[in-house]
């Protein structure tokens, strides 16, 4: 295998986590003029759904998030590279990604109903319109604490309360919020709230 192929784990996860910023930030802090922060929300945390399973079946071997990959090749190569792959390689859908967790790894994905919630919600976001009935910033939410932070604790010790964008109030607000909504999260060794009422 080319050896710039072992390198796509840590591409993915380099973009997971700064969607995961993204989405934390857009799920927990809302201000006047920033209302459309909830949909964002769900569009991040999806984004970062996708990347982080993608990583972590990448663990595996890099080539495991492609499919159709007998179609890379074109006889005239010796060897599949990252930008074959960047230019022709297609990744399996954010919809399938469970199914292949599943397969490549055993794991199962914490939550499959919230899960298909925000997949609906973030098709309908991102190809027609918003839904109506749902609060979306609690919907973000609830898919980075019972699905994806338990999986990228285990997976790459990462921890999803740390990855805010408002860097000047450590991650306290953040888990604030996640104590309002009794959603449980992964502690870091060196956790401390200093801005909470305790």
């Amino acid at each position: 295998m080319n050896e710039e192929l072992r390198s796509i784990p840590d591409r993915i996860l380099g973009l997971a986590r700064a969607a995961l910023t993204q989405a934390n930030h857009h799920a927990v802090f809302m201000d006047p003029g920033n209302e459309h922060w909830p949909l964002m929300s769900v569009l991040n945390t999806a984004h970062a759904g996708e990347l982080f399973l993608k990583a972590i079946i990448a663990t595996e071997h890099p080539l495991l998030i492609f499919k159709d990959l007998v179609t890379l090749d074109d006889k005239n190569i010796e060897e599949l590279d990252l930008e074959r792959l960047l230019t022709r390689g297609r990744t399996h859908d954010f919809e399938k990604l469970p199914q292949v967790l599943w397969a490549t790894t055993g794991m199962r994905i914490p939550n499959p109903e919230c899960y298909e919630r925000l997949r609906q919600a973030r098709n309908a976001i991102q190809h027609f319109c918003p839904p109506n009935d749902r609060n979306l910033s609690e919907l973000s939410l609830e898919f980075i604490y019972t699905i994806l932070d338990p999986l990228i604790v285990d997976r790459f010790g990462i921890y999803a309360i740390e990855h805010h964008e408002d860097h000047s109030i450590s991650y306290d607000y953040v888990v604030a919020c996640l104590l309002r909504h009794e959603l449980r999260f992964s502690l870091p060794e060196d956790f401390a709230v200093t801005e909470i009422d305790q």
